[in-house]
């Protein structure tokens, strides 16, 4: 073994690891900045905003709500009491049961009192085959389609071939949204026509309570592991989202709660079947088709329409998520790699793929092998002690100002936890996910990085919880 060689490695790779570790809490310093403005600005026009008006209007959009469902029986019964309680004047809600092993299908016929129809079905986008639709005169804007599995971007085109209506709103089935989250999510679409598609914040849901298809009473997850994921949503969705939504860079909405108009997604070919992840790989699809024939969109994200969706409570269904998030990224990137550095797909070409690329892709890897290194710095003696711990210190507090400073700028804006008591235990949990939680993490995206090719169209399973439902009292 050439030592001079290794030595010089460990070197120059550790000096790249402080670079890069500087520039990437620098880029979310800078997105934390940006952010703290845009959501100031929003707030105020929130308050200033006769939004609330168009709850009765008869000129809003009418909008397709899909609610893709496979083995959703815990969770799909109370979304579908959510959805329809939802404060818009004309919306349609399709449930598309992909072949459910469980009794996802006959709990949702049983609970709306469906029937099966005939319905004739215009077939823009080819889907598996649709076995029936059911539906209640009674409850006109519900629909339930009864396909053969394909998987979730499967199920979500056939929502798309039977929606009725302009806009399509996907929602996941163990998810809730907020009365007024529909009217708020649309606001984009009113205020420019050239809004193709717009993303709402989604939050944990783990631990809230549940009444009439509307969550009441936000409190905290009994698992410290969704707590950790409560201040990673809040970092995510308010600091980075929001940070790229002010150059029209948005590059992921969320699968949880998107809003997208129809024949934008039919131009680009619907959702991709081919990956697990579908939702960013739309998102990038818009931005690819848009920019090269150079056409005017807009792609937002807005901090204010939640949804509520529920978090894995075990560490077995987060390194399911997470490697599956990682393979997702990586798909997507890999299939769009003609748009890096590309002058001809502007912002979104050289500012924001290049960032994925580097710091979202090969992030993980750089951090797993910086922890790899350190041993390998100290047996070889290139590990100064007193500089090492004080970069790390840097490093870690870093991290705390970046969780405290989302926790600050949710207290600040929208106070969803309005108590003393839930504002340091989320302060608290900021601190401590750098020690432990963080690391994991990285290993579940490392993990994902290197099975890239043999997960890539394995989609994983996360188990449901029942939410905590509460009957109002008469």
């Amino acid at each position: 073994m050439n030592i001079g060689l290794v030595k010089s490695v460990i070197i120059n790779f550790n000096i790249f690891i402080i670079y890069y570790v500087v520039s990437i809490n620098l880029i979310y310093i800078l997105q934390l900045l940006i952010a703290s403005f845009n959501l100031t600005t929003y707030i105020r026009k929130m308050v200033y905003s006769d939004y609330q008006r168009y709850m009765g209007s008869r000129n809003m959009i009418p909008v397709s709500i899909l609610v893709p469902a496979f083995n959703e029986e815990k969770t799909i019964v109370e979304n579908i009491k959510s959805l329809l309680t939802l404060q818009y004047p004309l919306f349609e809600v399709i449930v598309i049961n992909d072949g459910s092993h469980d009794e996802t299908l006959k709990k949702v016929i049983e609970a709306f009192d469906l029937k099966e129809v005939t319905q004739p079905i215009r077939y823009r986008i080819k889907t598996r085959k649709v076995k029936g639709i059911y539906r209640n005169i009674d409850i006109p804007n519900l629909i339930l389609v009864d396909k053969e599995n394909g998987g979730k971007a499967d199920a979500l085109n056939a929502g798309i071939n039977i929606s009725n209506y302009p806009v399509i709103v996907s929602v996941d089935a163990d998810s809730v949204l907020d009365s007024d989250s529909l009217v708020r999510v649309m606001m984009p679409f009113i205020e420019d026509k050239r809004t193709i598609a717009v993303g709402g914040i989604v939050r944990v849901a783990n631990g809230t309570k549940v009444v009439e298809g509307k969550v009441t009473n936000v409190n905290f997850p009994t698992s410290s592991l969704a707590i950790f994921q409560v201040i990673e949503y809040l970092r995510a969705f308010l600091s980075g989202r929001t940070a790229w939504d002010v150059i029209n860079s948005v590059l992921l909405i969320s699968g949880a709660f998107g809003a997208f108009k129809k024949d934008a997604v039919i131009e680009v070919g619907g959702y991709d079947k081919n990956t697990v992840g579908e939702d960013m790989e739309l998102v990038v699809k818009l931005h690819e088709y848009f920019l090269r024939n150079k056409r005017e969109y807009k792609i937002k994200f807005i901090p204010d329409p939640v949804c509520w969706t529920q978090v894995p409570e075990s560490i077995k269904d987060l390194r399911s998520q997470r490697r599956r998030w990682q393979i997702g990224l990586m798909d997507s990137l890999f299939k769009h790699k003609n748009m890096l550095f590309n002058p001809k797909y502007k912002q979104v070409g050289l500012i924001t793929l290049p960032y994925f690329w580097i710091f979202e892709m090969f992030g993980p890897v750089i951090e797993f092998l910086g922890y790899l290194l350190i041993p390998l710095s100290y047996i070889f003696g290139l590990l100064n002690a007193k500089y090492f711990m004080l970069f790390l210190t840097a490093a870690m507090l870093y991290g705390v100002l970046l969780s405290l400073g989302a926790i600050l700028l949710e207290e600040y804006t929208f106070n969803r936890y309005p108590y003393l008591n839930q504002v340091l235990k989320l302060c608290f949990y900021g601190i401590l996910e750098n020690f432990g939680y963080r690391q994991m993490i990285t290993l579940f995206r490392v993990e994902g990085f290197v099975r890239f090719k043999k997960l890539k169209s394995n989609w994983g399973k996360i188990k449901r919880h029942t939410f905590e439902v509460k009957k109002l009292q008469i």
